[in-house]
């Protein structure tokens, strides 16, 4: 892993089980961090699992004498997206903080986990020194992300207006520095009336959009979100805001993201229309990312994520399939999954690579199910 550069302009899908840890290359000073999922197992020299805030702290560029990371984005504060956020704090100089204004009410509730509570702390310390001045600078710097009537009380009623960003709106600097021709992060959520909902249905969504020349990369992240907030968002949003190359599957490639009850105590149904419009959205060339150590070959009733239904239903709409985290190009040895842009054109940093992960998934998928031939598609896209 220590060969392992980050791309001139990309984004990186991180393998660290089941958990999101998604990194954002701008340029080599610009990046953005969504979630983390920092196991100290990783640690381990027998543990395939990448632990990210030390290849963090590896690739990050230098900051006065500090690795220094522009951005660093919470969907929402489950443990499994915040995990090890006390010791990137510790290690790491982050300018500019992303959140949700859930994460005020989930501290009241006493609903966290320790990475979260300091997660809390340290958007509380900076919103006292925001508050009532716009000229923060680095290190001190926040954006707070989607309504909720609590925003109109002190503190956060004295904080300045372009603190606040809401859905429909988008973001385009970094830290204080603006990158307008070559990024933008599109706001899909969390909507105005979710802040009394559960904490996954109150995640960021986002679309991130970079550019070299006339060369884009698009990638949706969702967090956990689950159907009825997917299927909001796909009826909202202009067809320019949804598109991808990349989406990282919501709550870890769960069967909540199309299949739904109607009514209380019912049986979930698969809702085809935001397979549909998931499809529709899509690039020529997309794929689905899986944030798990595995996509099994099949679920028992009450599984957690990712399940195995829910997959084999992005592989019907990605042009080019799903790969998971933890198996590309193998469980035991995984790699980062790399998708970049250039003036050559977007795509994955090494197609081939990926072509054989897949390949050799839908292989063991296949005998699994007991079937002789592993069904043919496309699979893995290079640059165009």
């Amino acid at each position: 892993m220590s060969e392992f550069e980050l791309p001139e302009r990309g984004i990186v899908f991180w393998a660290v089980g089941v958990g999101d840890s998604t990194t954002v290359v701008v340029d080599e000073e610009a990046i953005l961090q969504i979630d983390l999922h920092h196991l100290e197992s990783a640690e381990e020299d027998d543990d395939p699992r990448v632990p990210i805030v030390d290849r963090l702290v590896e690739l990050l560029p230098e900051r006065d004498g500090k690795p220094y990371l522009a951005t660093f984005a919470a969907t929402h504060l489950d443990k499994d997206h915040i995990l090890g956020f006390a010791e990137l704090l510790d290690r790491v100089t982050i300018g500019d903080l992303w959140f949700t204004p859930k994460v005020f009410r989930d501290v009241d509730e006493g609903e966290l986990c320790d990475d979260g509570k300091v997660f809390v702390d340290e958007a509380e310390r900076r919103i006292d020194v925001v508050k009532g001045d716009d000229s923060a600078g680095s290190g001190d710097r926040i954006r707070i992300i989607g309504h909720d009537d609590l925003l109109s009380e002190p503190p956060y009623s004295d904080l300045p207006a372009e603190t606040f960003i809401r859905p429909g709106e988008f973001i385009t600097a970094l830290d204080g520095t603006d990158h307008v021709d070559v990024f933008r992060a599109f706001v899909h959520g969390p909507f105005k009336d979710d802040g009394s909902k559960e904490r996954n249905d109150t995640s960021l969504a986002l679309q991130i959009t970079l550019k070299e020349g006339t060369e884009t990369l698009n990638a949706l992240t969702f967090g956990d979100l689950r159907y009825p907030d997917l299927k909001a968002i796909f009826d909202r949003s202009e067809a320019d805001d949804l598109l991808w190359h990349a989406m990282l599957a919501p709550h870890h490639c769960s069967n909540g993201a199309m299949y739904w009850a109607d009514e209380t105590g019912g049986e979930a149904k698969l809702k085809r229309d935001i397979l549909d419009a998931m499809e529709e959205a899509a690039e020529e060339t997309s794929i689905v990312v899986v944030s798990a150590d595995k996509i099994p070959t099949g679920n028992k009733a009450g599984d957690n994520p990712p399940h195995a239904k829910a997959a084999n239903r992005y592989r019907e709409i990605a042009s080019d399939g799903v790969i998971c985290t933890g198996q590309h190009p193998s469980a035991e040895a995984p790699e980062p999954i790399v998708f970049e842009v250039s003036a050559e054109g977007a795509g994955l940093r090494d197609a081939a690579l990926v072509e054989a992960s897949m390949s050799k998934l839908a292989k063991e998928i296949g005998e699994a199910r007991g079937e002789d031939e592993v069904p043919a598609g496309r699979v893995g896209f290079g640059r165009r």
